[in-house]
């Protein structure tokens, strides 16, 4: 099921790469970016969370929160944070239910075959927890500028 503006936000709570309980409703009053990506230290997922890191002060200024989230688990994301130098936090779903409640996880084309993971997506998320805006299926380059543009944001 994909979500739409207006929605609301799927409440979770899931553990961080440092082993942390984080709840949506933790960053109630902010604007939060969640952003779904298959797997950590992967190429594209690489480039897309330096791209996010590289971009954060700015998005901070502009009143964003930035929030990752994987299947993978707390320890792989801490490695990942690590050797990238990530500075936002990266959230475990091994489940995958957060992943799918936000309609990240199901069925894509990976190389023109259809198989079942995690769709690259980002969801805008508004301080009283409502879906502002959803971007699904996005490129791993070039998808935090996109997605800066679209919400009004100069780098």
């Amino acid at each position: 099921m994909q979500l739409s503006p207006g929605d609301k936000a799927p409440a979770f709570t899931l553990t961080d790469d440092s082993g942390a309980s984080v709840k949506l409703s933790d960053y109630r009053g902010s604007t939060v970016i969640l952003y779904a990506y298959p797997a950590a230290m992967t190429p594209g997922c690489t480039k897309q969370a330096c791209d996010f890191r590289d971009n954060l002060s700015v998005l901070q200024d502009a009143g964003y929160v930035v929030l990752g989230i994987s299947p993978d688990a707390p320890e792989k994301l801490a490695k990942f944070r690590e050797q990238d130098g990530l500075t936002f936090p990266l959230l475990s779903d091994p489940d995958k239910k957060v992943l799918t409640a936000y309609g990240a996880y199901g069925e894509k084309k990976l190389y023109g075959k259809v198989v079942t993971g995690v769709i690259r997506s980002t969801f805008v998320i508004s301080p009283t927890g409502v879906i502002e805006q959803v971007f699904s299926n996005v490129k791993a380059t070039g998808h935090v500028a996109k997605l800066m543009r679209d919400l009004g944001i100069a780098p």
